[in-house]
């Protein structure tokens, strides 16, 4: 993966925000890294990565990519046992998810191969399908993988916790809270998004 500067639009708005102004002057331009994975692979990693420090996940991910052989396809995972999936160190859980997600990508049920042709709202509906997957990964998946700019994470807590930060509230709001707040910041909500988690990160000067 590659980092690549994203949203620049949304960051020349937002440094004129009284709010968020100091601090995307103090954090700069945005800059994630960026995938060409498949979309079954990404999701499938999004699946194991979830609840997880990074160290650990990369671990049993990189355990469950040689556990297939390479080869993370969905007639791969459908092919293992779940208890190879769980030596590779997944849960329960996740194995079932990772399986539910390879049953309906292979039966058609959940089409991902046209994900990036798709509106915000039918990729968040058709990826919500699969057990294990929920709104938060699904809107992951459409800011790191697609790059979408007008997405407003406010089931994540670091979101919430950064909005307080920035905008110094005296409590974080709740997910109905902050879900009309992010309005102000359309369309370029993603980089909001971003500068609220990096402001976890830094202090003003």
């Amino acid at each position: 993966m590659e980092n690549m500067t994203l949203w620049a639009g949304g960051s020349r708005k937002l440094r004129k925000d009284p709010d968020f102004g100091p601090w995307v002057s103090l954090i700069g331009p945005i800059r994630i890294p960026t995938s060409t994975d498949e979309p079954f692979l990404y999701l499938a990693r999004a699946i194991i990565y979830q609840q997880l420090a990074g160290a650990a996940a990369r671990t049993i991910h990189g355990r469950f990519v040689k556990a297939l052989k390479g080869d993370v396809t969905p007639a791969k995972v459908l092919r293992v046992r779940e208890t190879t999936l769980r030596k590779a160190g997944l849960s329960a859980a996740k194995a079932a998810a990772v399986r539910d997600l390879a049953l309906k990508v292979r039966d058609g049920e959940v089409d991902v191969s046209d994900l990036e042709d798709q509106s915000n709202e039918e990729i968040v509906r058709r990826l919500t399908l699969v057990k294990g997957i929920g709104p938060w990964t699904a809107q992951m998946y459409l800011m790191f993988r697609l790059h979408r700019p007008d997405v407003w994470p406010a089931l994540d807590l670091g979101v919430r916790s950064g909005f307080k930060k920035i905008l110094e509230l005296d409590a974080a709001p709740g997910i109905k809270e902050l879900e009309p707040l992010g309005d102000r910041y359309r369309p370029w909500r993603s980089a909001a998004a971003f500068y609220c988690w990096r402001a976890l990160e830094n202090e003003l000067p």
